[in-house]
């Protein structure tokens, strides 16, 4: 809580409080078929993922992920390895949970500031039942000043409720199969429910 941009210390914590819910979601999915699929083939999101959506056209999955990671000078390989779970399947859908997130910013277009991130922390926590995910959602918001904060508890996580129960298994999805996929036809077969704007704040008049 005291360094959220330590992405090693933030990791490090959710690996060592879950791995409850990291064994509910890997059994999740062993009993879906794509889920079952990516488990044997165990697809990372990495430099070369990123590579192949920079020649995709804007309007496709691949495309916007593309732009998303491009805009704002992220790299794939920056992520921290998963270094406290012992067991392998379970390494690795923590890696997997972790590889996706910038593909959950995309696909339900969650803006990265910091309303957007606990957002998607709630949402996240809503799919998986981390409880980084709880923790982080439900302390950070005091660095928010009032208005951003009302603005997060009146719209930001109950859609990251709703969003999160509507759409599919976000686990058990092909991100690597469809990222040639037309965005808007992904979220709707994914029932994929975008995040509500941030409303401008009126310029002063004094």
């Amino acid at each position: 809580m005291a360094f959220p941009h330590r992405a090693d210390l933030v990791g490090a914590v959710g690996e060592t409080t879950g791995w409850y819910a990291l064994r509910r979601m890997r059994d999740r999915m062993r009993r879906d078929p794509t889920g079952r699929d990516i488990l044997r083939r165990r697809p990372r999101i990495t430099d070369d993922f990123l590579e192949r959506c920079h020649a995709l056209p804007e309007g496709t999955f691949g495309g916007a992920y593309a732009r998303f990671m491009g805009r704002r000078k992220f790299n794939p390989n920056d992520r921290p390895p998963v270094r406290f779970v012992d067991d392998e399947e379970l390494a690795y859908v923590a890696t997997r949970s972790r590889e996706v997130h910038d593909l959950w910013h995309v696909l339900f277009q969650c803006p990265t500031t910091v309303q957007g991130e606990l957002a998607l922390k709630a949402l996240e926590f809503a799919q998986t039942g981390l409880p980084m995910a709880a923790l982080g959602a439900a302390i950070a918001p005091i660095r928010l000043d009032a208005s951003r904060r009302r603005f997060l508890f009146e719209e930001m996580y109950p859609w990251a409720r709703r969003a999160g129960a509507r759409a599919a298994d976000l686990m058990c999805l092909d991100y690597e199969g469809e990222i040639g996929t037309d965005l808007a036809e992904l979220r709707h077969k994914w029932r994929i429910t975008p995040a509500p704007k941030q409303p401008k704040e009126a310029p002063r008049s004094d």
